[in-house]
């Protein structure tokens, strides 16, 4: 009797994995051996710590997903990461322990710009493939063992500032005066230099130029700079909290701006600022329609969501920075798969020929740099949310440009 009870059995679970192998699905093995140990710094502290908790906590969702589906060649995954404390001096020393001293298998990028390119002189020294998410100045990637999650195409400073005034003049309210005032942070300077050649061309008129010391945290001066020179639109070069100390500095002196832009800001906090109603941002990712529907991002979003609200999260939605983090995790794990190996080589000269399934879309890293297509859309607060308004093919139930 118990033979027949176990042979049934088993024929019903021969028969289940026959009906999973016919729905594309399969029975996850569970990962065995040495531990594929992959190694990264974040700016888990200091001015750039608010959003790089973000990467942290998409980091560590992906290498638990990684390994309930059986981790990478059957191997378990491990994530060591270090804080670099968003120095992008200690970074590069960080990164020469990571390959020298802790003998990580692969190399993840770290958090901003700066970072970045510390990381991308490691990782050339040693002949790494070094995917990353967030860098903002494509022209300096030169190892071209490296590739972008972040889609802003090889031209940003051109292209996106277009999009942007693109959406304002197909506003109700076209600008025709702006102020421009920007952190001098490497990446948010560089496309803030871009912007004021775009609105020039666009025959706007620049009533003001600011800039600030990356950390700097007295916006008082700044706000009131901004008020005398009344501008119809204000585009803010901000990068972390900068935003939302602009914003509380405008407070004080009880101004207003008419219509603003703000860079790079940490999209949880800006969003929870009453003062940020209807704030333009630029991003490659909003957890809606019809970005939902590409490879892996409902259930990112499900467990993004349930994960940053425990983590307490002022905004628990996946837009850029959740989503161009993860997307670096899509594409390093599409090279390893895609050559069955860890060999960095073999890695990067597949995702230079082939596109890349991400929650973005489909990916290619055949353009100037390995960048490939400038997917950077405009999102505004509406209704105590961020929604991608422009353009008009990417936005969700008619959403439409607010302009007071």
């Amino acid at each position: 009797m118990k033979t027949q009870t176990c042979n049934g059995i088993g024929r019903r679970a021969a028969v289940a994995a026959i009906a999973l192998a016919a729905a594309g699905l399969s029975l996850a093995q569970t990962p065995t051996g040495q531990p594929i140990r992959i190694g990264s710094t974040l700016a888990l502290t200091g001015p750039l710590s608010a959003t790089a908790q973000i990467h942290k906590l998409v980091g560590d969702i992906y290498i638990e997903q990684v390994n309930k589906r059986g981790g990478l060649l059957g191997r378990p995954v491990e994530w060591v990461v270090k804080d670099d404390q968003s120095k992008p001096d200690l970074a590069r020393t960080l990164y020469e322990q990571l390959v020298t001293a802790d003998k990580v298998d692969l190399l993840m990028g770290p958090y901003a710009t700066g970072a970045i390119l510390s990381a991308m002189g490691v990782a050339q020294r040693y002949n790494k493939v070094l995917v990353h998410h967030t860098l903002g100045i494509p022209s300096l990637a030169k190892y071209d063992m490296q590739f972008p999650a972040w889609s802003i195409g090889s031209d940003p400073a051109n292209t996106v500032p277009n999009t942007l005034f693109d959406a304002l003049a197909a506003s109700p309210k076209p600008p025709k005066t702006v102020a421009v005032v920007t952190s001098k942070f490497p990446s948010i300077q560089f496309m803030s230099a871009g912007a004021r050649e775009v609105l020039k061309k666009r025959g706007l008129s620049e009533v003001l130029f600011l800039e600030w010391d990356f950390g700097n945290r007295d916006f008082g001066p700044i706000a009131n700079r901004i008020k005398d020179a009344k501008p119809d639109f204000v585009w803010v070069g901000a990068i972390g909290l900068d935003g939302n100390l602009l914003l509380d500095a405008m407070k004080k002196i009880d101004y207003v701006p008419p219509q603003h832009f703000y860079l790079y800001p940490s999209p949880g906090p800006l969003l929870a600022s009453p003062e940020a109603k209807n704030a333009l941002s630029a991003t490659i990712f909003e957890d809606q329609p019809p970005f939902t529907s590409n490879y892996g991002a409902a259930e990112f979003v499900k467990i993004y969501r349930e994960r940053a609200a425990k983590a307490g999260f002022t905004d628990t939605s996946v837009e850029t920075q959740a989503a161009a983090s993860y997307t670096a995790w899509q594409i390093l794990e599409a090279g390893i798969v895609g050559t069955k190996s860890l060999d960095d080589k073999a890695i990067a000269n597949y995702l230079k020929t082939n596109k890349v399934d991400t929650i973005q879309g489909k990916l290619r890293f055949d353009g100037v740099g390995n960048f490939g297509d400038d997917l950077m859309r405009i999102k505004q607060i509406q209704d105590g949310k961020w929604v991608v308004v422009w353009p008009k093919e990417v936005t969700s139930g008619g959403a439409k440009l607010i302009a007071p």
